[in-house]
Formats: C-alpha cells, sequence, structure tokens
C-alpha cells in the first residue's frame, strides 16, 4: 500500500483484490510485518500469532454468524454470539501486554479451547497444535505425528461436546429447571438471643415442605453467628405454580424471654419465636428483587428467578453464584434422573407425640433428642443446607403442651455403605427453665427406629408411629437393651422380632434389658427418602442384587412387571445395568434371555408413557454414555427373530405389540453394542492405519534422509518389500468384486497399476474427517508428488508403440481427474479465509496436475484415439471446475481430440455425442457456471472451422440451458421450471439425440400434473409416443418402463394420455388417438375385444362433446420487461392460456404474487428502452382474443354450435388486441366520426393448447423493420412539432436524428432493409408477405416528406457555425429524395405552418403486428404436436 498522495494511500480490498482504490490515511493503521523466504517471499503480520489467530478467526465467524441470522436460526446465533462476545474479552486482555506469564498461559489454554470448540459446532476445519497451544505446522511435523495431534484433538473437542450435551440434556426436555436464588441481607428483631433462620419452601396445592432449610444462625448482638457463614442460597427444582417462601424463627436461650439473664435459669433451649410467610409466585415468573418484611421488625431477602441447573447457573450467574453458594435441594426427586445421578438423603420429620404428666402437676415441656446411631453407637446428624453436620437433633421445646406438634425437617446424613448398620433413637426429656431443675431432671423415655429392614429395602415414606418405652435412662442409651424390640406399633405382633409386646400389661418380655412400653405416650414421625441406591419395593430389590439369590432370578424377573413405575424409572441406570449383566453372564444358555428381553421392553414402554416421557432423555444418556454389554446384540436379536417369526406363523405371540412400539430402543441398543465390538476391535488395530500413512513415497523418503549408511538400505529394502503387500491388501480391503489388473506380469506395470487403484480408493472414501483439513492436505500433496513421479515413469517405460499399455494409461487419467476433482481442493466452496490459507501453504494442485494431464496428453501422438470417446466425460468434469488457468489448459485437449477422430473417421460424431451427454449429467451434478466457454481452437484448421463452430455454439446453448433449468429447479415458481424444461427440450441438441430428452419430458408432465393441467401432461407424454414405433421392437436402453416391446409401451402411453385428454375435456384429440389405436386393434394384431372397449370409449366421448358444455378459456398476453428477469423472460411477450372461469384480475393477482417485487404496467402499448433496460421487474398484462381458424373440412358447412364452438378457443396461434384512439379534430356531436380502433395481432410460436399453458411472441425480421420505420417515422414527426412549438429548444437532437437518416455513411437509415427484403429471392419464398412488404415501402416513401420538412425547420434555426453541416445534409437529403421517389413513389405532407396538429391518415394509423415464428423450431419433434387430420 505505497503512498500515492498527500493523506491517501493505494491499496485493495482484502476480499476483492481486483477492486483497488485510494484509502485516507487516517482510516489505515500501519502494522509491522515479518517476511519469511520459503523459496518466495511470505509477507506475515508482527502481530502475536493468537491475537492474529482470534482475529482472523472472528472474521470467519462473524460471517456465518450472519447467515445463521437471516435462516432464523436462533438458538445457534445466540450461541455464536456468546463465544464471539468471550473471544473478543480475551483478545483485548491480550493486546493489553499486562498479563502474568501464568495468567497468560491459562488465557491462552482458553481462548484455543474456545476456538477449537466454535469451529466444531460451525463444522469449520479442526485446528491442530502443539503442547503450547500453537499452530501446528504441517511442514515442521512428521505425518504420523500430524495424524496423532488430529486423534488427541478430536477427542479433546468430543470431551467438550459431550459436556455441553450432558448439561443441556440434564436440564430436561418438557421445561427447564427453574431456581431460586436468595440473600439475607439482614436481620433485625429485638430479640436478645441467638436465634437460627429456617428459610424453606411451601407449596399451597400440595399442603407440604418441597425443600430443605437453609439454616442461618443469627447472633445476639444483630450479627450473623459465624464470620464464614454464607448467606446466599439456592433453592432447585421449582414448578411455575404457586410457591410461598416461609421462615420459621427459633430463637435459642430461656424458656421465657422475662427471665432475667443470669445463670440461674437455664440456657440453649430452642424455643418458637415467629414465622413469615410470603407468595413469591411473581418472583418465580421473572420479577428482579423483593424484599422481605417479618412484622414491625424486618428480614431483607434479596430474591430472583434463575432457570437451568446448579453447572449452568454457575455458567451463565457467576456475579450471583459461586462454589461456595448453599444449595438446597428438592424434597424428593426432580422430573428426571440422569445416569451418575447418585443421591442418598433421607429426610426425617417430626411430626408430634402425645405425653402423660405422670406424677408432676403440670404437662411436661418435652425436648426430642435424636442420634443416628450404629451397633457401636456413632452417630451424624444434617440439619439443613448450610449448616455443619452435627451430631444430635435437639428438637423446639413447647411450654406445658400435652401434645406437642414439631414439624421440623431434617436431612440424615449415612454412607450407603454403613445404612443396614444405622438405626435412629429418640431421647424424650423434660427441660425445666431453673438451671438447678433442669441439670437432674433425666431421660423419662425413648424411641427408635431401623432404616432398613430386615428384607434388605429402606423404610417406606409416610408416617410411623413409635412404640416409647420408658426405663432407666442408662438403659435406654444401650444399643442391646432395645435392638431387638419392635419399633413401631405395627410391629408388635412381628412373629419375626426376637422379643414381642405383652397385650396384658407394659412390661416386655424376652430381652427387653430392663424397658417397658409406656402405653400412655406416642410419638410420630414421618420420613422420606430420596435415593438412587436404595429401594423401599422387595422385587426391585432382588433384581438389582440378584447375585445374592440367584436361585430366585426368575420370580424377581417376572415381579418386575408389577412394580411401580416411579420406582422403576427411580432407579432406571441400575435396573438396566442389572438386566443386562444377566444377559451377558449367561451368555451360554439362553435361560433368562426372554425374561430379560421381555423387562426391557416393560421399562421402555414405561418411558414411552406419558407420565415418564421426560425419561426418554435419561435412557438416551444410558445408551450412549453407560451401556457396555458388547455381546448383547446376539441375545437382542435372537428373541426378537424369535417373536417376528412366531408372529410371521400366525400363532399367538402376545409380546409382540410390546416389541414392535419399543423397536426404536431396542435398535439402538443393538447398533450400540455392535459399536462397541468395532471400538475394541478398532482399539486393538490402531496402529496400522498409521502404517500405511508413514509408508507413502514422500513421507518415507523424506523421513530416510536422516538415516545414513547401513541403515538407509535396510529401511528401504523394507519399504521395497512392505509397500506393494500395502497397496495390494487395502485395495482388497472391504471390497466385493475381485480388482481387474491387467494380465501383464511386469513388475513396474503391476505396482503401478495397484497403486493408481490404491490412491483412487482413498481419495473417493474419504479416509480422514472432513474437518481434518491439514491432514487431508497433507496426503493430497503426498499423491500430487507420487503421481507426478509414477508419471515420469511411465513416460520412459511405457510411452513407445511397442510397450505402450492403454490400461495403465487410462487408470492414470482417471486418478489424476479424481485427483483434481475431489472435494476437498474445491477452493471455490470454501469461505475467503480458508481459501487464502490453502493457497499460501500448498498453493492450487489442481492447476499442477492439470497442466502434467495437457502435457502427457499431447505426448501421447497416435495412441490419443485410444482414449476417445471414453476419455471426454473425465476431462469434461475437469474443465468444469470454476479455475481460469486450469481451463485455458485443458480445454484444448477437446479440440485436440476432434482433430484426432476426425483424421481418422472423417468426422467427430463420437465426441459430439459423448460430450452432450456428460455435459447434462455433469450439470446437473453442480458443474459448469455461465463463465465456461469453449475456445475456438481449431481456428487454424480451415477445413474443420465451420464444424467447430457450430459444435461450440451447440454446447454454449445447451449449457445455458442446462444451467437456467438447474437454477430454476429450486425455485417456487412451477411455471419458471416448466419454461426452463421445454427451454431445454426445443434445444437443438436434444433434438438430434431424442431418447435424452425423455426424463425431461417426465418431469415436465409431473409438473402440469401438479397443476392439474391435464390437457399439457397429455401434450407433453405425445411426444414421447411419437419416437415410439407401431412394431415389435425392443424398447431403447434409455427407456425405464415395464413394457417390452415398443407396441407395448405406445399402447400404454395412448391410454395414459387419453385419460388426461379425458379429464382436460380435450375429447377431439382423445378421439384422434382412439382410432389410431383402433386402427392397430383392427388391422394389425386383430384384437376386437380391445377395438370394442376403444370404440365405446370414442362413443363416449362424441357424446361428451355434444352435451357436456365447455367453458372458454380466456387467453391474456403477459410481459415481462426488466434486466430483474431471468434471461428466458427478460423483455419477452407471452401469451397465456387461463384456467376455466378465471378472470383477469385472479390471474393476474397470482402472477404478481410470483414476481412480488414487479411494478405492475397498467398501459398496454409496448414500453419503452429505460424500462426494458432497467435493472427492476415490470409486468404487463391484459386480455387479448383468440384468432377462429376454421379446419377446411367444417367450411361451408352446417356445423352445430358446440363443434365449431370449440375451434373459436383451441388449435389458436393468433389473437387479437384492440384499443379505440381519437384522430384529428373531435365532433361534439359525433364523437365516433373521429374514433379510430388500433389493433395489435400476437402470434404464437405453437398453437394453444401445447406442452405448455403460455408460449412466447416474438416480432419477425420484416415485421420488426415495420415497426422500426413507424417509431422513426413519428419520432420526426413529434420532434418537428416540438421545434415549431418551441424555439428555445436546442438544435443539436434535430440534427443528429436527420443526419442519422439521411448520411449514406452513418448508415442509420433504410437502406439495410432494402438490401434484405426487396429481393426477387426473398420475394419467392415469402409470398405470404407481400402485405407487409408495401408496408414497408409506403412507411419509406411518406418518410421523405417527414425528412423535408425537419430539414427546411432545420435551415431556419440552424446557426452560422453549422452551416456548411447543413448545405451536406441538404445535399444527401436531395439525392435520397430523388431515389425513394423513383422507387416508391412521391407523397406529400399537408402544410406544417397550418396544420400543426393534423397527421395523414396513412402515417399514423398504426398497424403494428407482434407476430412469432421461430422455424428453427417448427419441425422439431419436442414441438408441441400438430395433428395430420384435416379437422385441424
Amino acid at each position: 500500500m505505497p503512498l500515492c498522495l498527500s493523506g491517501w494511500y493505494r491499496g485493495y480490498l482484502s476480499r476483492n483484490k481486483a477492486q483497488q482504490g485510494v484509502f485516507p490515511v487516517s482510516f489505515v493503521q500501519v502494522k509491522e510485518v515479518i517476511i519469511e523466504k520459503r523459496g518466495y517471499e511470505v509477507v506475515m503480520s508482527a502481530e502475536m500469532p493468537l491475537v492474529k489467530e482470534v482475529t482472523t478467526t472472528l472474521r470467519e465467524w462473524g460471517s456465518i454468524w450472519k447467515q445463521l441470522f437471516v435462516a432464523n436460526k436462533e438458538a445457534r446465533v445466540k450461541q455464536v454470539q456468546r463465544l464471539m462476545w468471550e473471544l473478543m474479552e480475551w483478545r483485548s486482555q491480550l493486546l493489553s501486554g499486562t498479563l502474568p506469564s501464568d495468567e497468560f498461559k491459562e488465557l491462552k489454554q482458553k481462548v484455543t479451547s474456545k476456538i477449537d470448540y466454535g469451529n466444531k459446532i460451525l463444522e469449520l476445519d479442526q485446528v491442530v497444535r502443539d503442547d503450547d497451544g500453537n499452530i501446528l505446522e504441517p511442514e515442521r511435523a512428521s505425518v504420523i505425528s500430524l495424524f496423532r495431534a488430529h486423534e488427541e484433538a478430536t477427542a479433546k473437542i468430543g470431551e467438550r461436546i459431550k459436556e455441553e450435551q450432558l448439561d443441556s440434556n440434564n436440564q430436561g426436555i418438557s421445561s427447564p429447571t427453574h431456581s431460586l436464588y436468595v440473600f439475607v441481607r439482614n436481620f433485625v428483631c429485638r430479640i436478645g438471643e441467638d436465634s437460627e433462620l429456617f428459610m424453606s419452601l411451601y407449596d399451597p396445592n400440595k399442603q407440604t415442605i418441597i425443600s430443605e432449610n437453609y439454616l442461618v444462625r443469627w447472633g445476639s448482638k444483630g450479627f450473623p453467628k459465624e464470620i464464614d457463614i454464607r448467606l446466599h442460597c439456592i433453592f432447585f427444582h421449582l414448578s411455575r405454580e404457586k410457591i410461598y417462601l416461609i421462615c420459621q424463627i427459633v430463637r435459642v436461650g430461656r424458656m421465657d424471654l422475662k427471665e432475667a439473664n443470669n445463670k440461674k435459669f437455664t440456657q440453649g433451649l430452642r424455643r418458637p419465636f415467629g414465622v413469615a410467610v410470603m407468595d413469591i409466585s411473581d418472583i418465580i415468573k421473572g420479577k428482579i428483587e423483593f424484599f422481605f418484611i417479618l412484622l414491625s421488625i424486618g428480614l431483607w431477602v434479596t430474591m430472583k428467578a434463575l432457570v437451568g441447573d446448579i453447572v449452568q447457573i454457575r455458567k451463565e450467574y457467576p456475579h450471583l453464584v459461586d462454589r461456595s453458594t448453599v444449595v438446597a435441594r428438592k424434597l424428593g426427586f426432580p422430573e428426571i434422573i440422569m445416569p451418575g445421578d447418585v443421591r442418598n438423603d433421607i429426610y426425617l420429620t417430626l411430626q408430634g407425640g402425645d405425653f402423660d404428666k405422670y406424677n408432676k402437676t403440670t404437662q411436661k415441656n418435652v425436648e426430642v433428642i435424636m442420634w443416628v446411631c450404629d451397633e457401636e453407637g456413632k452417630n451424624s446428624i444434617c440439619l439443613g443446607a448450610g449448616d455443619k453436620a452435627v451430631s444430635e437433633y435437639r428438637s423446639v421445646i413447647y411450654y406445658q403442651v400435652k401434645q406437642p406438634r414439631w414439624m421440623e425437617t431434617f436431612k440424615v446424613a449415612v454412607p450407603l455403605e454403613e445404612m443396614h448398620r444405622i438405626h435412629l433413637r429418640f431421647m424424650f426429656r423434660h427441660r425445666s427453665s431453673q438451671e438447678s431443675k433442669d441439670k437432674s431432671e433425666k431421660n423419662f423415655a425413648m424411641a427408635f427406629v431401623r432404616l432398613m429392614k430386615e428384607d434388605g429395602t429402606v423404610l417406606q415414606d409416610g408416617l410411623h408411629e413409635l412404640v416409647v418405652f420408658k426405663g432407666d435412662s442408662k438403659r435406654m442409651e444401650d444399643v442391646n437393651c432395645y435392638l431387638n424390640l419392635a419399633s413401631t406399633r405395627n410391629h408388635h405382633s412381628d412373629p419375626h422380632k426376637m422379643s414381642t409386646l405383652s397385650r396384658s400389661s407394659s412390661s416386655v418380655s424376652g430381652g427387653g434389658g430392663g424397658l417397658s412400653v409406656s402405653s400412655r405416650d406416642s410419638f410420630t414421625i414421618s420420613t422420606l427418602v430420596c435415593s438412587t441406591k436404595l429401594t423401599q419395593n422387595v422385587g426391585l430389590l432382588g433384581l438389582l442384587k440378584w447375585r445374592t439369590r440367584p436361585e430366585l432370578l426368575k420370580e424377581n424377573l417376572e415381579k418386575l412387571k408389577i412394580i411401580d413405575g416411579e420406582e422403576v424409572v427411580k432407579f432406571l441406570q441400575d435396573t438396566l445395568d442389572a438386566l443386562f449383566n444377566i444377559m451377558m453372564e449367561h451368555s451360554q444358555t439362553d435361560d433368562y434371555d426372554i425374561l430379560v428381553f421381555d423387562a426391557l421392553i416393560y421399562i421402555i414402554g414405561l418411558i414411552a408413557d406419558r407420565k415418564f416421557q421426560h425419561f426418554n432423555t435419561v435412557l438416551e444418556a444410558y445408551i450412549k454414555q453407560h451401556f457396555s454389554a458388547t455381546l448383547a446384540y446376539k441375545k437382542l436379536m435372537s428373541v426378537l427373530k424369535r417373536y417376528l417369526d412366531v408372529s410371521s406363523r400366525g400363532e399367538q405371540c402376545e409380546p409382540i405389540l410390546r416389541t414392535l412400539k419399543a423397536l426404536e430402543y431396542i435398535f439402538k441398543f443393538i447398533v450400540r453394542s455392535q459399536n462397541l465390538i468395532i471400538s475394541c476391535v478398532s482399539l486393538c488395530f490402531s496402529p496400522y492405519p498409521s502404517l500405511c500413512a508413514s509408508l507413502s513415497p514422500p513421507p518415507y523418503t523424506y523421513t530416510l534422509t536422516f538415516y545414513q549408511g547401513d541403515t538407509f538400505q535396510h529401511i528401504q529394502d523394507i519399504v521395497v518389500s512392505l509397500l506393494r503387500v500395502i497397496n495390494q491388501t487395502v485395495i482388497t480391503m472391504g471390497r466385493e468384486h475381485t480388482l481387474i489388473v491387467s494380465t501383464l506380469q511386469i513388475g513396474h506395470m503391476d505396482f503401478l497399476m495397484e497403486s493408481f487403484l490404491l490412491f483412487k480408493d482413498l481419495i473417493g472414501k474419504h479416509v480422514y474427517p472432513s474437518d481434518w483439513m491439514a491432514m487431508i492436505m497433507v496426503q493430497n500433496r503426498v499423491f500430487l508428488r507420487a503421481i507426478n513421479t509414477y508419471a515420469d515413469t511411465m513416460k520412459e517405460k511405457f510411452l513407445n508403440n511397442d510397450d505402450f499399455e492403454v490400461q495403465l494409461w487410462n487408470n492414470y487419467f482417471h486418478l489424476a481427474v479424481a485427483f483434481i476433482t475431489q472435494e476437498s481442493l474445491q477452493l471455490q466452496h470454501f469461505s475467503p479465509t480458508k481459501r487464502n490459507k490453502i493457497l499460501a501453504k500448498y498453493g492450487d494442485m489442481r492447476r499442477l496436475i492439470g497442466f502434467a494431464i495437457r502435457d502427457i496428453w499431447y505426448k501421447l501422438g497416435s495412441h490419443k484415439i485410444c482414449f476417445i470417446p471414453g476419455m471426454v466425460g473425465p476431462i469434461l468434469e475437469m474443465t468444469l471446475i470454476p479455475e481460469e488457468e486450469l481451463r485455458r489448459a485443458t480445454i484444448p485437449i477437446f479440440f485436440d481430440m476432434i482433430t484426432c477422430e476426425h483424421a481418422r473417421f472423417g468426422n467427430f460424431s463420437k465426441f459430439e455425442n459423448e460430450i452432450i451427454l456428460k455435459l447434462d449429467h455433469e450439470v446437473e451434478g453442480g458443474g459448469g457456471d455461465e463463465r465456461y466457454i469453449l475456445l475456438d481452437c481449431a481456428a487454424e484448421k480451415h477445413t474443420l472451422r465451420p464444424q467447430v463452430q457450430h459444435f461450440v455454439s451447440l454446447v454454449k446453448g445447451l449449457l445455458i440451458r442446462l444451467l437456467d433449468y438447474r437454477t430454476v429447479m429450486s425455485d417456487d415458481s412451477r411455471n419458471n421450471r416448466m419454461s426452463c424444461t421445454v427451454n431445454l427440450l426445443v434445444s437443438p441438441t436434444f433434438s438430434e439425440i431424442s431418447w435424452q430428452s425423455c426424463q425431461y419430458l417426465y418431469k415436465l408432465r409431473d409438473l402440469h400434473l401438479e397443476c392439474e393441467n391435464y390437457t399439457e401432461a397429455a401434450y407433453t407424454l405425445l411426444l414421447h409416443s411419437r419416437l415410439l414405433k407401431w412394431s415389435d421392437d425392443m424398447c431403447s436402453q434409455f427407456e425405464f418402463h415395464g413394457s417390452q416391446t415398443q407396441r407395448q409401451l405406445k399402447e400404454t402411453l395412448y391410454d395414459t394420455i387419453i385419460d388426461y385428454f379425458d379429464k382436460g375435456k380435450m375429447w377431439e384429440e382423445a378421439i384422434t388417438l382412439c382410432k389410431e389405436l383402433a386402427e392397430q386393434y383392427e388391422n394389425e394384431i386383430f384384437d376386437y375385444e380391445l377395438l370394442s372397449k376403444r370404440l365405446e370409449k370414442q362413443a363416449k366421448f362424441y357424446e361428451n362433446i355434444m352435451k357436456i358444455l365447455r367453458p372458454k378459456p380466456d387467453y391474456f398476453a403477459v410481459g415481462y420487461y426488466g434486466q430483474g428477469y431471468p434471461p428466458f423472460l427478460r423483455n419477452k411477450v407471452f401469451i397465456h392460456r387461463g384456467k376455466e372461469y378465471e378472470r383477469r384480475e385472479d390471474f393476474q393477482n397470482q402472477l404478481m404474487s410470483q414476481f412480488p417485487s414487479a411494478v405492475r404496467l397498467n398501459t398496454t402499448t409496448m414500453p419503452g428502452d429505460d424500462i426494458k433496460n432497467s435493472p427492476l421487474q415490470y409486468i404487463q398484462c391484459f386480455t387479448v382474443q383468440p384468432v377462429l381458424e376454421i379446419p377446411p373440412r367444417l367450411k361451408n358447412k352446417p356445423v352445430p354450435d358446440q363443434i365449431i364452438n370449440f375451434y373459436k378457443s383451441n388449435y389458436v396461434q393468433r389473437f387479437h388486441y384492440s384499443r379505440p384512439v381519437r384522430k384529428g379534430p373531435v365532433d361534439p356531436n359525433n364523437e365516433f366520426a373521429s374514433m379510430w380502433i388500433e389493433r395489435t395481432t400476437f402470434t404464437t410460436v405453437y398453437k394453444l393448447p401445447g406442452i405448455l399453458r403460455w408460449f412466447e411472441t416474438t416480432l419477425s425480421p420484416l415485421e420488426n423493420a415495420i415497426e422500426t420505420m413507424e417509431s422513426t417515422n413519428e419520432k420526426i414527426l413529434t420532434m418537428i412539432n416540438q421545434y415549431q412549438s418551441d424555439w428555445s429548444l436546442p438544435i443539436n437532437p434535430l440534427s443528429m436524428l436527420l443526419n442519422g437518416i439521411v448520411d449514406p455513411a452513418v448508415m442509420g437509415g433504410f437502406a439495410k432493409y432494402e438490401k434484405a427484403f426487396f429481393t426477387e429471392e426473398y420475394t419467392q419464398q415469402h409470398q405470404e408477405d407481400r402485405d407487409k412488404l408495401l408496408r414497408l415501402k409506403d412507411l419509406i416513401a411518406w418518410q421523405i416528406p417527414l425528412l423535408g420538412g425537419g430539414i427546411s425547420l432545420h435551415g431556419k434555426r440552424v446557426t452560422d457555425d453549422l452551416r456548411p453541416f447543413h448545405e451536406r445534409m441538404e445535399e444527401c437529403f436531395k439525392q435520397l429524395k430523388k431515389k425513394v421517389e423513383k422507387e416508391y413513389g412521391a407523397r406529400e405532407l399537408p402544410d406544417m405552418d397550418e396544420r400543426k396538429s393534423t397527421r395523414p391518415r396513412s402515417m399514423l394509423r398504426s398497424f403494428r403486428q407482434s407476430v412469432i415464428s421461430i422455424s428453427s423450431l417448427q419441425g422439431s419433434e419436442c414441438g408441441t404436436p400438430t395433428k395430420t387430420h384435416p379437422d385441424r
């Protein structure tokens, strides 16, 4: 970018280097660069490589982000936007240069990880890095290390994506997880003692607490009890229904606040103080901040509703939630339990009790003390979220209440392995307000309960009334004294207990250890088990622990079907693991296969139930991440096949319906099982692909340069010995058929043949993932070097006449073309960033191999004919690549082929047919563009020039039509697709190769049927039928119907066509085909039965003509003006055949809907050049009247109206449009005296109806000349009137107009028309144009007086300096006038000064005929057919 002027730089846009210009200095930032020399200069920015990479990545992501936004992919747009914001923020930090080395290293790792993750989700190329996070340059790494780096990068990114998917799956599929963030700001309450704040959520509909308690301990001085207390909490898994926040306040201190605060009174008693409730439903639904006020004293709490699980919330709200935030879990399970979610919580609620006062005068102040104990007396309790584990729990004390209701909930935290030894012990003690009395109080009763039953199940959820025991205080603390007793009331008569309760007394018999049952006291608790490992169902437990009682396995598998579904889905992962373990450990027998299969079907059926549909995510996650039964597919397929076999025999198979419903997941298990097997095998053989890569010629040559002496020779010997073996092995791997190789046993040739097949196989198989671009390009570079090396060997050994091997060279050409056309080298499909990277590192490999193909082709000499036409298709495929240099190098091969074939056979028909056939195939596959041209390289061959020029124009025309067709096929407009299809059908190329056009005929037929255009569909199929003969010859290979002979196929087509004509009410056409079929049945195949049926149908058609009313369709002229239309519509006029009862307004609205941006023209005259050349779209639409053409056999005969009316709107080709115009002075008494009619006649290419509902109209050359002359004369007269009315107008426009006509040097006059039309040859060939020729001569004659008037006026207005110009123009006019009056007669105009507004009748009469005739298409077999019968 050199400085060109003061304050300006000259430069170009990075997106388009061809667009150069100047840029203000203030807009340009000059950066330092580094110039590296790699045989050529490489200019690189001196910026930090990572910053440069981030910048490039952001630009590339930015363009993709815009595309995603346009495509309305909202979720991905937000995701990419978030990634880009993070990269921009990190880029700023990198550019600041202030980061310490450790922070810089950490940030670098984050940046590279984010870039790699973003590239993966956007399906961009994978970036491989070294251990320091720098991009690994392929030139500085071996092939093996590069391969390993790709594998490691893929694994890392895969793990990252799995984490993201797992996070998203954990959110559930029905609705996102809702949470409540609570921050305790302050608690102001004049209690004077320590307090405990228990916050929880309450569901008023279920009338129950739904969350753990969040415990905050507050000190007596108005501050939190502990310095490190966490004052913010998250309540998880909330519903969006009505929810209350409850805060229970318990004071810790004296029995009564009125008591003095001294040592006489008992301290540390937990006493109820207050409770507060607030409806937070609106907050859950999105409001941000509220203050929670308690009475006149306040508890200030900030609340905010959050969406997502804990991982997601920590990511999105790091300023609110961190690792120290307390998490209060839901009492119970969330909607779904993902595999890996392990939970083992038991929640216990002290419901209430009833305690007798016994010998006391007042009721007791009962305190419940609870321990979690094992046989050895160890204990552990957790009071609530946010609080540390404590050794015992002491309840709130209600003063002198006989039936206290505590309703206190806390969590029991017990290790899973110790659960079977744990029990809960409750001690009841009277508390006195006096310290001295309180110390003397002992525990007056106790109760206990085991957490696990003897059958291994956990304590059932719900209420439990415990037995209250009385006795010595020390004995009540002795585990051995009570553990063998019944703990709950419903166990009194339990025969399994070692001791039983007496019905007649309160004493305990057996091993009671001095404890007795207190019949006057009662105590009730409730429990809730939230465990993914402990079940309350005996049957399910037996299945999960089937190894302990294998003799009950069959019974437990059968019981699974009667277990409550909620319990099964809660333990989904463990249950599935157990089922597949049973299947795998009994792999040698099928004793349990059906039972396990049925159990699996039952579980899948459960999840399909609407109640448990959220667990679909869990099952999917299990299959992908936790399922590990590698041989399960054998068992599953075996049972499935057994069920299907039984059902197919018609026998009763009760499980088949459930099996079919669960088939999706059964197959997923089968596929996953097989994939696990494949993964294991791949793991065992993972070194071998690397071996193949390491033994390719260029890599080992590069590696061996480091070895010297004998070592080099040894490795070379090994490579020579192994390479061919590897080639042969890779070729035959995975193939079903034996490869064809040359029978010659020459070592070099066999090796080359095998290598070519191997390379072609590897190129086509996509050995590496598509995003391993670095690895793919290294592989391509290896192939390029190898192919060029092999080509040199072939030129030395196999190019001479004696040693020439056609198959070897053929394999070489096919390999080279496959290399050029492979997807990974098509730079035009890549983003500018990726394209520039590839070009900078590797160059355009297509050019190099393309130039090599060209050079070798010209060296083949007389052997070229062996590759014609076989190599035409591959070379064509190569030349269609949109790379100019490659095309210029390889397209001349075509003309060399033409010359070669013409020299051998005198023509090049094989080449011509092959290229036309292949061009259709290649363009349909996406090849080719508008810039593809065939250069006329045979110019020096004068004898071939006309033929080559014809061939080039033929291919060019076909290519344009094929490109239009390919473009429009993705269009929503059926009309455009039909037009393009017909353009292909009437192409001169396809008219010569008729069978090839059949595929387009049937595509056109299908489009017509979609629109219910049955008449047009019939005419379309009729074109195919005309290619067939009434013969017993076999159908062409191009036919794709089941009929065997041409007669059978033609008859089938006629039946279909007659049916279409019948639906379209074109019975006259149907009768014609019936007659032709009847002729065949009667005189050729003598099938009178078919003849009778055909005649019956024909008679029905005659009856329909006379009895059924057929509405006349309207015809509309539609003009498409402006450059905004595709070429097949641009500035053309078409006649459209309307549908029955279709009004012009409806037709026009439907037309405008196809072109919503088009402007409607409300005039019926042809628009001017300004509209035709406009970049916009204009539509002109008006009704035209068909011109009746009565068939000769019906003329001058009394024909019924039903017959003649049909021809008024069918078989028509000419159409009129008339409009009134006024000329001359208007008579106020009789307006019709000056009324003239201007009539425009349109003629279509084909008659309507036809293979389309519309056909184009154009002017013939003679009609175009007439219209041009009329327009010129009108322009002269208009300008004369303007200059007579306004003398201030400049003279230049008039001068240019007149001189352009009269001066023969300008060639703007009518001399060219005289040479083209006024000849004897034209008159003889176009006798029907005699009236038009007279009309043109008349217009030429009338131009002379007009020119005379204009020149006279010009002479009055001309200035002195233009006088010589005027005099020359007068001289030219005299000569022209003399000639024209001699040839066409003299005309005179009225005096211009006296009658400025009058115009001669013959002059002003507009007789513009828009007649169209494409003579080149008439007679084409692909045109609209016309009848051979005289009734047309």
